[in-house]
């Protein structure tokens, strides 16, 4: 057990730590890191999605239904939950919740999720992996940009109305690479196509760079961001990496799901949250440090966290 999960964690460690210290040595910048992300979210994730559903038997993708059930109801619930919570109950702001929101239910998926759910889950990854990726950008963010977008201008006279604003965000979720390259995989296959071996390893010598280079560029992020150790950034790593996943475990078991799922779904939701949450905070100049300390955090932390989620789920 503990080689597996030396195996699984130690890649990330290793990477983010070259990463970072790329950052130190002024090697890659800020502007840089992002670029190697635009990367990533651009061509290489899409081709390993489009060629890892497209590889895998129909069969197999309609058994693992409930996975994206339970990875559905960690990440929209929990979002809307978290978003409440804060909401009413700590009386943030609204735009604020729905930062803290999306950093506490949305997953890091396609950057961590490549090199820790490949290794544990070798045929079921790239389905929790595109699934995580679809809710994210169809969901997860509509619902944030409706509170974080607010007036044009002092008097409001160009605010937006929430239709305007989840019409417009899914349709430019819908263009992504990121988002249409899994669906249309999905459908290749619902009309019986699956992807030629001959092919497969066209797509996947750029799909494979996925991992190391989105965790790379994490690590040079990283460096750059003002990290701050406040009580909210402590209530949103622990809810991240321990509470959320924890929650949905206890369901899962109390609903038996089978091992195998529950330690998927579970591992998949303690993944450490996604930097959309610090990109959407230095674009609408709310809780900036908060939400890239968050993210520091929760990335630091989730070696040790997730490695918990394995041991105990077995995976």
């Amino acid at each position: 057990m503990l080689d597996t999960i030396i195996t699984a964690l130690l890649p990330i460690v290793v990477t983010l730590l070259l990463g970072y210290f790329a950052g130190h040595r002024h090697d890659f910048n800020k502007d840089q890191a992002t670029i190697l992300n635009r990367m990533v979210m651009l061509y290489a994730l899409p081709l390993l999605l489009f060629a890892g559903i497209l590889s895998t038997p129909l069969k197999e993708i309609i058994n693992n239904i409930d996975v994206f059930i339970w990875i559905f109801i960690g990440m929209v619930a929990g979002f809307l939950l978290v978003f409440l919570i804060s909401r009413f109950i700590f009386r943030s702001d609204s735009r604020l919740a729905a930062l803290r929101a999306i950093a506490i239910a949305g997953p890091a998926v396609p950057f961590v999720g490549t090199p820790v759910l490949g290794v544990l889950f070798k045929i079921d990854a790239d389905i929790a992996i595109a699934v995580g990726s679809l809710l994210m950008n169809l969901i997860q963010v509509p619902l944030a940009l409706v509170f974080l977008v607010g007036t044009d201008d002092e008097n409001g006279k160009n605010k937006k109305s929430a239709f305007t604003i989840i019409g417009n965000s899914i349709k430019n979720a819908v263009i992504q690479p990121v988002v249409w390259a899994p669906i249309l995989a999905f459908i290749l296959l619902l009309i019986g196509l699956d992807m030629p071996k001959s092919l497969k390893g066209s797509f996947l010598l750029l799909g494979q760079a996925t991992g190391g280079v989105a965790l790379f560029a994490v690590g040079a992020i990283l460096y750059v961001q003002k990290v701050s150790f406040s009580l909210p950034v402590i209530i949103n790593v622990i809810s991240k990496n321990i509470l959320l996943p924890l929650i949905i475990l206890a369901i899962m078991i109390a609903f038996a799901v089978p091992p195998i799922e529950r330690g998927l779904v579970s591992v998949t939701l303690a993944i450490p949250t996604a930097s959309i949450a610090v990109i959407f905070a230095v674009e609408y100049k709310t809780g900036e440090q908060e939400m890239a300390s968050t993210l520091f955090w929760s990335t630091l932390l989730s070696v040790i966290t997730m490695g918990g989620f394995i041991a105990f789920t077995g995976s």
